[in-house]
């Protein structure tokens, strides 16, 4: 699957936030990459260009390409409530991001490493699929043999104390996914409505 491998900072640069990395140098350059940089003119954003921002965004930050982030909203705008509500649910119960969010991983790129390389598993089986959709009472965990793997343990992140829907045990290297989290809970700063107007056009 094809994926974003560039500079980090300059997508970071592009949104003037670090959804890649710390973007510990947008303090220095804050201003959007290219050649001229900040003396380039540059014209007040249309409507459209405004919502594609937002959803290119969402796609940096979670790491979906448009063909599965559009059946992604597809699939939030069947079911019930808030369609942009829904679309961060459904990104936020992907098991790439729940390793992610558990801490087992220090950043989403390299939660996808650890599932796509079968160290993961759901409810006792391997699981190697990133976008697989976790439910909430799903039991998510590192593989036994992974376990004994100092450069995997030298990988371990934090997990957010803010973080609420999730749970996890560093001594068993093992979680549980409680619940799909509410919107107030999420702290990205996605403005989602403006994706559901996008993709209303």
């Amino acid at each position: 699957m094809a994926r974003y491998t560039g500079p980090k900072n300059r997508i970071c640069r592009i949104f003037g936030e670090p959804i890649l990395g710390s973007g510990k140098n947008l303090d220095k350059n804050s201003f959007p990459p290219g050649q001229h940089g900040n003396a380039r003119k540059r014209k007040s954003a249309s409507e459209y260009s405004i919502q594609l921002k937002e959803k290119q965004k969402a796609k940096y930050t979670y790491g979906v390409l448009e063909k599965q982030f559009r059946n992604t909203y597809v699939e939030a705008n069947r079911l019930k409530g808030a369609t942009g509500e829904n679309l961060i649910k459904l990104l936020e119960s992907r098991l790439d991001n729940t390793v992610y969010r558990m801490g087992i991983a220090p950043t989403r790129p390299a939660a996808r490493q650890l599932v796509s390389h079968k160290h993961i598993m759901v409810n006792g089986n391997i699981v190697n699929v990133p976008s697989y959709r976790l439910k909430p009472g799903d039991v998510v965990e590192v593989k036994p043999k992974s376990k004994v793997n100092t450069d995997l343990m030298s990988m371990l992140g934090t997990k957010n104390p803010k973080i609420n829907w999730v749970e996890f045990n560093d001594k068993e290297m093992k979680g549980t996914y409680l619940a799909h989290p509410e919107r107030d809970s999420v702290p990205e700063n996605i403005k989602e409505q403006l994706i559901v107007e996008l993709y209303s056009k």
